[in-house]
């Protein structure tokens, strides 16, 4: 199973309910969206043989196209998110083990 299929798992297991996957606009790609209790998550997906290092793999420039994305995803959807938008991300190791970093960055960097 790949790092995107796991975390969507998790999520899902979480009691989230995914809206899509790999969605490509103009200004970028998100890897999830997904959606629990009105609040609208925004989820980038890291793999790496480490926790340590998917969790520090996210640069500014991606929170950027991330939160431009985010911005025409939301535009076409506007019943999504009725509770607030964040940005998660959700790292996966070698072994499969997804981690949630819940609102890791805010869209006023």
């Amino acid at each position: 199973m790949d790092a995107e299929a796991r975390a969507c798992s998790a999520l899902i297991d979480d009691g989230w309910t995914i809206h899509a996957r790999r969605v490509r606009t103009g200004v970028g790609e998100i890897d999830i969206v997904a959606e629990r209790d009105g609040i609208l998550a925004i989820v980038e997906v890291k793999a790496r043989p480490r926790l340590a290092d998917a969790a520090a793999s996210l640069s500014t420039r991606q929170q950027l196209r991330l939160i431009a994305a985010a911005e025409v995803i939301l535009s076409g959807h506007p019943d999504w998110g009725a509770n607030g938008v964040r940005f998660d991300v959700l790292v996966v190791d070698a072994q499969g083990r997804v981690r949630r970093i819940a609102d890791a960055f805010r869209a006023d960097l």
